[in-house]
């Protein structure tokens, strides 16, 4: 992994390049590989050894505390001594000053070892981000600074056991105090929140929620829809405004913890705020401090609901190298079968490894073009915050506008597809690959999580085709359009890569047209009751367009250079042709699914 890594990085995004602007100033190459090196070398010590034990080991409640194998303990602190919760961070917040495109990278090491395990990480960090976009200084320096020092971990509470992805329905209310507060202004919160990942745990001193609530109005209702709904950071433990515990735990219960299928060593939690366990200040309701204005929580939220998709991607991803990687390594060593012809039932001849037989290619070369694809589609996400973020006004709009569209694709097209890459691994290993014996059964039940992760498959196919692509008369998809054909001009020189540059190029106008198609009516009921398959061909699009990037930057006639182009050309002639009959149902806006009723099931 790490060749194609220093592939992507190096010749592919360039990420030297980086180096001459002013906040990466102080890295090199050197120290860029330096950062992998650490995160291979705790991937490998401290992560991948106890990946099984968190999975076989799950959290468990005593009615008091949630426990977890000590290996999940010293592997997030050696991960936070590490330096890397803080990676992207300002020097003054004891961070890196990393580009957040290395921070991935790395990261990507600790995803393939126990995505699980690493989960904690990923929260925190997140949650720790939307504080420093959003929240007041008070909030950043006693919340965000504790939680880059890892000396709190932190989560985003959004889902409630009536509401799940509607947060129009959120139903927890928030009464404001009229203490004054150097933290900000101060609420208590009442209501439940479901599917809380890392909402209890005893591995840091305290944990820091971010919790959506509604204000009541005047009337003492709350505001129907998602208007009312407001952000508020709230503590485990109470802490003063010098960011010490006050010694006064907050009214924040676990009411259960929810036993998945897989990414069992996070614990998911059914949390209680205010129902009266704790009584802090002496009467029930969790204490929060208002985070942003009152109204606006969604808009806060949505910083850390953008950021932990792209990190669910890149966990899909990871989840799907691994099982790559194992299936590889199987197929390579397990002797079974024949050549097919003369001779090929002859029981003297000795048998062949499976890697030799077209099928078994056929499944890794599926998983290659699906994991190395969606690792550089990762990394591309993550290059363009980099440019987001440090650029010239007019390339940094531009990557904005662009990881609008294609954060949608960052999370949705590896949760499936590398999801389907698992279930290759097991098909490659044959019966083997259902036991216990062999990892891969485990990333497949890990990796089937990341498909409803941080919004399903249905609600990413209705943010892309409801919104991202017809956002500002279609601006970011224009700009996608600009810089594929950009690929397809490089391209059109090299004879080899013709018949894929005609390919992407139809694929690219069949998008275009379809998606006005959908919107021919002006009728949402109409363009979106088809939105997955439309996200499924779109996804298609952009995962093809990077392969053809790929192509053009693995020159060469190295068995390395030589896999990066047969994996494109599988995925141009096995993958992309899949895009007509998604998007077939999306252009005649097939009312089948919206006109079906309850009964005839």
């Amino acid at each position: 992994m790490r060749e194609t890594l220093d592939f992507l990085l190096n010749d592919w995004l360039r990420v030297g390049e980086l180096s001459a602007r002013e906040r990466f100033a102080d890295h090199n190459a050197e120290t860029f590989g330096a950062v992998l090196d650490t995160c291979e070398r705790l991937a490998r010590e401290k992560f991948a050894p106890f990946n099984r034990l968190a999975d076989t080991e799950e959290p468990h409640f005593d009615g008091e505390q949630v426990h977890l194998p000590q290996a999940t303990h010293e592997a997030m602190r050696a991960f936070v001594d590490a330096g890397l919760l803080a990676g992207s961070q300002d020097y003054e917040l004891g961070g890196m000053q990393l580009p957040c495109v290395i921070e991935m990278a790395g990261k990507a090491f600790i995803s393939k070892a126990s995505v699980a395990m690493s989960g904690y990480a990923m929260l925190t960090k997140g949650n720790a981000n939307l504080l420093m976009a959003h929240g007041s200084e008070a909030q950043r320096e006693v919340f965000a600074k504790n939680e880059f020092a890892g000396r709190w971990f932190g989560t985003m509470c959004l889902s409630e056991p009536q509401a799940g992805s509607s947060l129009s329905d959120v139903a927890t209310r928030a009464e404001p105090e009229d203490a004054a507060d150097p933290l900000g202004p101060r609420y208590r919160l009442k209501g439940n929140k479901m599917w809380i990942s890392g909402g209890e745990h005893e591995m840091t001193e305290n944990i820091i929620h971010l919790v959506l609530a509604k204000i009541p109005g005047p009337d003492g209702k709350l505001v129907p829809g998602t208007r009312g709904i407001s952000l508020f950071v709230v503590p485990k433990k109470l802490v003063t405004p010098a960011g010490e515990l006050s010694g006064e735990r907050n009214d924040v219960a676990l009411a259960g913890l929810n036993h998945k299928l897989g990414y069992r060593g996070t614990t998911n939690c059914l949390l209680n705020f205010g129902e009266g366990r704790f009584k802090p200040g002496g009467k029930a309701g969790a204490v929060g401090y208002l985070v942003g204005k009152p109204g606006e929580g969604l808009k806060c939220m949505f910083h850390m609901m953008n950021e932990a998709r792209i990190g669910v991607g890149l966990g899909a991803v990871m989840l799907g190298y691994a099982g790559y990687e194992a299936s590889l390594e199987y197929a390579r060593q397990r002797p079974q079968g024949r050549a097919i012809g003369p001779g090929g039932k002859d029981a003297a001849q000795p048998q062949r490894p499976i890697i030799e037989h077209a099928d078994v290619k056929r499944m890794l070369l599926a998983q290659k073009s699906y994991v190395e694809g969606g690792l550089a589609l990762e990394l591309f996400c993550a290059r363009l915050v980099d440019e987001a973020n440090t650029g010239d006004a007019d390339a940094a709009a531009e990557a904005t506008l662009l990881l609008e569209v294609l954060t949608p694709i960052a999370k949705s097209w590896p949760s499936e597809w590398c999801l389907e890459a698992n279930s290759l691994a097991i098909q490659v290993l044959g019966g083997y690959g259902y036991t216990r014996d062999f990892p891969v059964e485990q990333h497949w039940r890990d990796n089937r999580l990341n498909m409803i992760h941080e919004g399903t498959h249905g609600i990413q196919g209705l943010d892309l085709l409801g919104r991202k692509v017809v956002m500002d008369g279609g601006r970011a998809l224009q700009l996608l359009a600009a810089r594929i054909n950009a690929t397809i001009e490089r391209a059109l020189p090299r004879p080899a890569l013709a018949e894929r540059v005609n390919e992407l190029a139809a694929a690219l106008a069949k998008i275009g047209r379809a998606t006005k198609s959908a919107w021919a009516t002006g009728a949402p009921e109409e363009a979106l009751a088809n939105a997955t398959p439309y996200l499924q061909a779109f996804g298609h699009l952009v995962l093809a367009w990077i392969w053809l990037e790929l192509a053009l930057a693995a020159e060469g006639e190295s068995d390395f250079a030589r896999g990066k182009q047969a994996a494109a050309r599988y995925f141009f002639a096995y993958e992309l042709p899949k895009i007509d009959a998604w998007l077939a149902v999306v252009a005649s806006r097939e009312p089948l699914c919206r006109e079906m009723q309850d009964a005839w099931f």
